[in-house]
């Protein structure tokens, strides 16, 4: 039957096996007082391990291989970080491992230990032609505490990573939260189509320069329009004409590069979320936040953070337009609520985690997953298989967890490193 070297990992660190008279392959009397701890990084598989064998108690690390001579073919042998190996744990004992002085490792065998039933359900669960997820049979009989906190162990992981390109970007602006906040936000102002352009615009137009135009709407809507490459145009409209002529002077003043303007998408959108509804939305969030991350991180109520971004006050020509110089009919452009717990659930959860991290502060990474249970959950093809296998996705909190599940564990089968899989593994 087929089977991983994980597996064994798994045996072994569950003491999933026969335990009744051990051994080693030479005869001599093993007791295993802990397996130790599983190393995910270079050297031995288990650290700190703890046996007797015969009269002698050790201690330091076992290493798991499937076949004994696997450890030369690893490159082992050679090794000093293998020196310390007190046990050599394997599936099937073909050679005689020997230490640099002719000493022989100390040898456990796992291969008729191993029950049939904990075999044939490990390769039904990897091995196995599930159309969704591996475990697509077992999932929905998981008790719910295994699977919260299963959940929540994977949504931290999902948000320690994410965390780290929020860094990465903080560096990059020598620490400055608020302007790192606002070159993500405008990239989650564009959504999945327009995220690139949008982040594009915000770092060539830097909020300094919008600062000393906080007083005129006009200025700050020439300055978004005008760098995202939309003001080239001749037009036949009073609006597009005034913020064109206004961009031709800020332009020349701040010495502005306005990005290409063939990056913005169109094509299969709603006329609501084209890009330049959503630049006008932008411009108006710029009008009305000063210091916009600094007020999130005061605001702890699920209601105020929403309203920081409700109520946008868009220019009037928007109602009566999707695009410069065509008129349709009249329609609110205000960020609908669909789009407000978007923004919520990609950039003020993130950056509320990753300033709690950061600064070592758990009050605000407690915030961050609080926000998320105070958020409808997402729909999309991941949660939506999840729900037809029987689970309940109740709030962006298990969305996001779920997400992570499939993409980081489901797809690549890492069943034995998932709580959920290591539960319908377990003898009952």
């Amino acid at each position: 039957m087929l089977f991983t070297e994980d597996f064994l990992h798994y045996v072994w660190q569950f003491r999933l096996f026969n335990r009744i008279n051990l051994r080693t392959t030479e005869g001599e009397e093993l007791e295993i007082y802990s397996v130790g701890l599983h190393n995910k990084n270079a050297g031995p598989d288990f650290q700190n391990a703890r046996i007797r064998i015969g009269e002698t108690t050790w201690a330091g690390n076992a290493e798991i291989h499937i076949a004994s001579s696997d450890w030369q073919r690893h490159g082992h042998t050679a090794d000093g970080a293998y020196d310390n190996v007190i046990l050599h744990v394997v599936y099937n004992d073909d050679v005689p491992l020997l230490r640099t002085d002719g000493k022989r490792v100390p040898t456990f065998e796992l291969k008729d230990r191993i029950s049939a039933d904990l075999h044939h359900r490990y390769h039904g669960l990897v091995f196995g032609n599930q159309s969704i997820i591996p475990c697509e049979g077992s999932i929905s009989a998981v008790d719910g505490i295994t699977m919260q906190n299963w959940l929540t162990r994977i949504l931290v992981e999902r948000l320690e990573k994410r965390s780290e390109v929020v860094i990465t970007a903080l560096n990059q602006n020598r620490g400055d939260w608020e302007e790192t906040f606002y070159q993500f936000l405008a990239a989650n102002f564009g959504f999945k189509v327009n995220a690139l352009p949008f982040e594009l615009l915000a770092k060539s137009l830097p909020q300094n320069i919008l600062a000393k135009h906080k007083n005129n709407a006009l200025q700050i809507e020439a300055l978004v329009f005008g760098q995202a490459g939309f003001l080239n145009e001749d037009f036949a409209d009073a609006y597009p004409l005034a913020l064109k002529q206004e961009y031709a002077f800020l332009q020349k003043k701040y010495k502005l590069t306005p990005i290409e303007n063939h990056l913005w998408k169109f094509m299969r959108m709603r006329p609501q979320n084209f890009p330049t509804i959503r630049l006008a939305q932008f411009a108006g969030l710029i009008m009305q936040s000063h210091h916009l991350f600094s007020k999130i991180l005061e605001t702890g109520d699920v209601k105020m953070l929403r309203g920081l971004f409700a109520d946008i006050k868009v220019n009037q020509y928007w109602e009566t337009h999707y695009r410069f110089d065509k008129e349709s009919k009249p329609s609110a452009k205000s960020l609908g609520a669909a789009s407000i717990d978007t923004i919520l659930l990609n950039t003020v959860v993130l950056f509320l985690f990753s300033y709690g991290r950061h600064l070592q502060l758990q009050h605000f990474t407690s915030r961050a997953l609080k926000l998320l249970e105070n958020i409808p959950a997402e729909q999309n093809n991941i949660t939506s298989d999840f729900v037809n296998l029987g689970l309940n996705i109740r709030s962006a909190f298990e969305s996001q967890a779920f997400i992570e599940l499939k993409n980081s564990y489901c797809n690549y089968k890492k069943c034995l490193q998932c709580g959920v899989g290591i539960k319908i593994l377990k003898p009952s």
